[in-house]
């Protein structure tokens, strides 16, 4: 649509949020609790405003995955895990991208499965030696988009899905729950260029260009040899294509190569989805301070995640440290007792009294992660990308949705002003969500990249 059509668009879908009572205030403000033990109640109260005016966007929740594999209602309150429409709604968290995340145990390579087409449709595909999971990490992406969708259709009054910035500033002032969508794991495009334009028309709105594996097109940050060195000529193609439709690319869990490889052939902002500080804790997760400066140099957005193993190395240690002594105690208890019995009861409790879970740290760690990201990227490419429902373990003080009040709070206490907390809450992240959108604008008459068999898996000119 061009700059007029958008404007109109924008401006039918505000007008509905004025007649469901959006704009007329909003959704009034909830009462304002008690501050917590430790804070204080005027600074309290000015937090809590604060947050619940801003509009609050996370862009990395695994409630998805809940929804697919344990039948979970987000509806009612739960009492475990992190997010759900009640909690969401108490905690100020206006708009989530949902995570579309597709393990590596779905991941076979694709491309090589369909290399070489049979000469007539009497034949068969040839497969390679070992294909792996012959369109499983699709199959796994198109699952959990429905879980999403159909979770939206069974609360709409609630719960709005969004494939823009526009709807999803509408739906929020209309007082509803903004839904999208983001792959986690660019193996769920199985190296096919068509694949990321049809999920593109199903509403997923970024990409993370791998995950704990390489895989066709790019290089990820797990394992300790690297495939193509970066990107290769298809990943070149996968960047230029998202920009092209206008699905961010998002850089979290890639190799400092690719990271960088990226910068150089993308054609609007980036994002890191969910990552934290390698200046504050190693974990190659975590992002340094140069490719900060360099995302920031980009226009992009990093985004903190809240896991306690990419924000205090000595817990991600100790917890590795006691998760691995006592997986190889619970093996053999398994192979001495049998399943369901009283004994192998007995010694999983004993286990437990033995290996007690590591002390989590405090919420002040995940602040000082916000803070030196403001600190060397600055005010403009800082926001959050908790990971809740996804990660065995976040900070003290930032239990689920409900808590996240307390970073309006810390951050105001820490001297951040109300406009840089505004943007880490949500509005960097709608910056360049809309400035990808203007660029696919933009590239609108350009054709589609396509795939070219072998030459895509080429190194590229670095």
């Amino acid at each position: 649509m061009d700059k007029r059509m958008r404007t109109s668009r924008e401006g039918s879908l505000l007008a509905a949020a004025l007649l469901t009572g959006g704009l007329l205030g909003q959704t009034a403000l909830p009462p304002c609790p008690a501050a917590p033990a430790g804070y204080e109640q005027k600074l309290w109260e000015r937090a809590w405003q604060l947050h619940h005016q801003a509009t609050v966007v996370d862009t990395h929740v695994d409630t998805t995955s809940l929804v697919l594999d344990r039948a979970f209602d987000m509806g009612p309150r739960a009492r475990t895990g992190h997010v759900d429409l009640p909690r969401a709604a108490e905690g100020g968290l206006d708009a989530v991208f949902y995570s579309i995340y597709v393990d590596t145990r779905f991941y076979g390579d694709e491309a090589a499965l369909f290399a070489n087409p049979p000469m007539t449709v009497n034949e068969d595909w040839p497969r390679p030696k070992d294909p792996g999971t012959a369109n499983g990490s699709a199959k796994r992406a198109l699952m959990m988009i429905d879980g999403l969708l159909r979770t939206c259709e069974r609360y709409p009054e609630r719960m709005t899905a969004c494939t823009s910035s526009a709807e999803l500033r509408a739906a929020v002032k209309a007082g509803r729950h903004a839904a999208l969508m983001g792959i986690e794991g660019g193996h769920a495009i199985e190296g096919d260029l068509g694949l990321l334009r049809l999920f593109h028309k199903l509403g997923v709105r970024y990409m993370t260009l791998t995950h704990t594996l390489h895989n066709e097109f790019a290089d990820s940050c797990a394992p300790a040899e690297p495939r193509w060195g970066g990107l290769n000529t298809l990943g070149v193609k996968v960047v230029q294509e998202m920009n092209r439709l206008g699905v961010m690319v998002d850089v979290s869990h890639v190799s400092d190569a690719t990271f960088f490889d990226t910068l150089r052939v993308t054609r609007t902002p980036v994002i890191c989805s969910h990552s934290s500080m390698r200046a504050l804790c190693g974990h190659k997760r975590n992002i340094t301070d140069d490719m900060l400066r360099a995302l920031a140099a980009n226009g992009g957005v990093v985004m903190i995640n809240y896991n306690c193993g990419f924000l205090d190395e000595d817990y991600g240690k100790n917890a590795s440290g006691r998760d691995a002594t006592r997986r190889i105690q619970e093996k053999s208890a398994r192979e001495k007792f049998a399943e369901g019995s009283p004994e192998l009861q007995n010694a999983l409790a004993k286990l437990d009294e033995r290996f007690p879970p590591v002390a989590r740290p405090p919420l002040s760690r995940l602040i000082a992660h916000i803070l030196h990201a403001l600190e060397v990227g600055g005010a403009d490419h800082v926001g959050l990308g908790s990971d809740f429902d996804g990660v065995p373990c976040v900070p003290e003080g930032i239990d689920d949705a409900t808590y996240l009040p307390r970073i309006t709070y810390e951050l105001l206490a820490a001297g951040q002003s109300e406009a840089t907390v505004k943007k880490v809450l949500g509005e960097n992240l709608l910056r360049v969500f809309a400035a990808v959108e203007d660029k696919a604008f933009a590239l609108r008459g350009e054709a589609p990249f396509m795939n070219a068999g072998a030459a895509d898996f080429a190194p590229i000119a670095r």
